[in-house]
């Protein structure tokens, strides 16, 4: 009985490792760009996917602070790039929103969508512009332009 106690104990525990406390440690880790805790979380089985009662994930958080080494860490990770809060607003929405524009760089370079509309019906570009952040169209087209390269193959 000692064994099989134990072992319902730690199914137990894997179960509940994804709880509204280690998802809201993950995504305050990302937020205050500390690698350390997100690779610890994950190692325990938080899914680097995991979201709030918002709809927001590490990848969202990082983006909004310009935390781009965490981008990067969540990218190389398989996070879903276009992940959806209930405003409908992905993690390129924020860094265009907030001014990030190496992370906006380095989401599109990863395959973000460039033509998800938020709940206001706005593309992340829109709310750059909206932001008066002109220099986001520059940037985004040119990303754009080199995701469109790196897809042409040479037979």
């Amino acid at each position: 009985m000692g064994a099989e106690a134990e072992h319902s104990n730690q199914v137990e525990q894997t179960s509940n490792v994804a709880t509204p406390d280690t998802v809201e440690a993950m995504l305050e880790a990302a937020r205050y760009d500390d690698i350390d805790d997100i690779i610890s979380l994950a190692s325990a089985g938080v899914s680097l996917d995991s979201k709030d009662s918002q709809g927001r994930t590490a990848l969202h958080m990082a983006a909004a602070n310009g935390h781009l080494a965490i981008v990067e860490y969540l990218i190389s990770n398989g996070v879903d790039l276009n992940a959806l809060n209930v405003e409908k607003n992905t993690p390129l929405h924020w860094a265009c929103l907030n001014g990030h524009i190496e992370v906006v760089k380095k989401l599109i370079l990863a395959g973000a969508n460039v033509t998800i509309l938020n709940s206001y019906e706005r593309t992340p570009m829109d709310e750059a512009v909206s932001r008066g952040k002109m220099e986001f169209v520059d940037a985004i087209n040119e990303a754009v332009a080199q995701v469109e390269l790196n897809g042409i193959t040479v037979s």
